[in-house]
């Protein structure tokens, strides 16, 4: 059958859980027996999301085919369990680059570029790319922003114009709003959401269904209300309240009966939703038995969404062994020296450094590894949280002058650097990012080691997201030391995980495991990291 094409949108307030709506709906209609992809589209005109601060706009999340994009790619991957392409995200600054190739290669003839029809053609071709790649019964795009914000109104009109183009049998507009609560007087008001579809409808959108975004559930009357105001049938009111956990969404959205919305819709030929491996995880969720303080010392604190793939495959290892996961946040420019360190962590059952680039924290990292390698807590290092475990064990073991081309270029010992083949490029900050080694890669595990026994395979394939490499000509002298190399790259010229045997769980990778990790597909070094702490207070 054609594509059918489903655009949710958002009003009222940014950060209403449009992702999360589109993950969720995405896994039901999945659970279906339907090919379901999911795309962002974002309005703003930056071309590449990796060159946007994490505390601004939360972590850059990379694909396979080694797209660097918004992260709620990550909730989509998460929530219908597969492998998006690079085409699933696209910004203005994308459409507009090409627009404006175009018109220098003379493509348009030397005609008025415009914003209609050129800008909204080429939003629409983008949108379409996707799904003719992959061919999907059901395209669920994202709009990024809010209605009303001057950058979306080009992607607006051009997801109008795709009723028109297609059909609109084959088009369903969702919109996502915010219904608050005074305080005050515990009445729900429906005013920002009868305006926010009101602007809707203002520029020739009609939301199919009104998806309420509220601190508690709403009453029959609300409901009604908003249905009357805003032109829609009351069962296309549907309700999301706050839950405790993200992956309680998806039922929510199931008992509210918006699958079978969309099935009708569309006139879909498909059975019913089976969500019961869904429903087993979120039981568990609801009932730990274990409970872990998972320390993570980063440098882009100021928003956790800076690190929240971490975060949730922290929760989907805390998921699979029924263990309540608390998550603290440290600031590492704040740990300033050994003894801060091991104030601020004591007591923790975990320690997590993840990735980051630049010199900003950097020692506060090594202090907190130097803490967690000593006291013999279990210790998680991804990307530059492995070049650091190597910077730490470089001084304080070794006695080198240890340190990290990147943060330490004045030191002697630079036992990380950036990467050899391509040092002939890397020779401005803007190339250094070009060599970047990034994407799907291969790893070669040994099985005598803790990583090798996590995936229970001797090759592997992780995504990666760095400029550095660690230095071959230390690598013996490590190894002497008592660092196992556990992986290696296809070729054996790049270390990709290391360990300490004798540590209880030391384990650190240069790529980043937690873009690979699913609630109902725990990733087997996650699982192994909170398995050690759970096996720890089991005695």
């Amino acid at each position: 059958m054609a594509t059918k094409y489903i655009f949710i949108t958002g009003g009222v307030v940014s950060s209403l859980g449009k992702g999360i709506t589109a993950a969720s709906l995405g896994r039901l209609l999945k659970s279906r027996g339907l090919n379901v992809l999911v795309q962002k589209f974002d309005p703003y005109i930056n071309v590449d999301p990796s060159n946007m601060s994490p505390t601004q706009h939360g972590e850059v999340f990379v694909t396979d085919d080694g797209a660097e994009t918004d992260m709620d790619l990550g909730h989509y991957e998460r929530f219908i369990d597969m492998n998006l392409p690079s085409a699933c995200s696209t910004t203005m600054g994308v459409v507009y680059d090409r627009v404006l190739r175009n018109e220098r290669e003379g493509k348009y003839l030397g005609g008025t570029v415009q914003v209609i029809p050129h800008i909204t053609n080429e939003i629409k071709a983008s949108i379409r790319r996707a799904a003719e790649e992959a061919h999907p019964d059901i395209l669920i795009t994202e709009i990024g922003g809010t209605v009303g914000d001057i950058e979306s109104l080009p992607i607006l009109e051009a997801i109008r114009q795709m009723k028109r183009d297609l059909g609109s049998e084959n088009i369903m507009y969702l919109h996502v709003t915010l219904v608050p609560t005074l305080a005050a007087s515990g009445e729900a008001k429906t005013k920002p959401t009868q305006h926010s579809v009101k602007e809707l409808r203002s520029i020739g959108i009609q939301p199919h269904a009104i998806i309420c975004r509220s601190e508690q559930p709403l009453s029959q009357e609300t409901e009604a209300k908003i249905a009357l105001f805003c032109d829609t049938d009351p069962e296309a009111v549907i309700q999301t309240p706050d839950v405790s956990n993200i992956y309680e969404i998806p039922m929510m959205l199931k008992a509210e009966g918006l699958d079978e919305m969309v099935a009708d819709y569309f006139r879909l030929e498909c059975g019913p939703a089976r969500m019961e491996e869904w429903e087993a995880l979120v039981r568990r969720a609801r009932n730990p038995i274990y409970n872990a303080r998972i320390a993570i010392v980063g440098k882009y604190t100021e928003l956790p969404d800076s690190y929240i793939s971490v975060c949730e495959a922290l929760k989907h290892a805390g998921i699979h062994h029924q263990a309540r996961i608390d998550i603290d946040m440290f600031f590492s420019g704040s740990l300033d020296s050994p003894e801060k360190a091991a104030e601020a962590l004591a007591g923790y059952d975990g320690i997590v450094v993840p990735g980051g680039f630049g010199t900003r924290g950097i020692e506060g990292m090594i202090h907190a590894i130097r803490y967690a390698r000593e006291a013999r807590i279990p210790y998680f290092g991804i990307g530059l949280g492995m070049q650091l475990a190597l910077v730490e064990y470089g001084r304080n073991v070794l006695g080198l002058d240890a340190g990290s081309e990147e943060a330490h270029p004045d030191r002697r010992d630079l036992v990380v650097h950036y990467a050899r083949k391509n040092i002939a490029v890397a020779q401005s900050t803007f190339e250094k990012n070009g060599a970047m080694r990034i994407g799907s890669c291969v790893t070669c595990l040994k099985g005598a080691s803790k990583a090798g026994k996590a995936y229970g395979v001797s090759e592997i394939r992780e995504r990666h997201r760095h400029r550095l490499e660690v230095n071959n000509a230390y690598r013996q002298m490590f190894q002497d030391a008592g660092f196992l190399l556990s992986g290696l790259s296809e070729d054996g010229e790049m270390v990709d995980l290391i360990e300490l045997p004798e540590h209880p769980w030391f384990v650190a990778c240069h790529f980043q495991p937690e873009f690979k990790s699913r609630p109902n597909r725990v990733h087997p070094l996650f699982r192994d990291f909170i398995g050690a702490i759970v096996d720890r207070k089991r005695g």
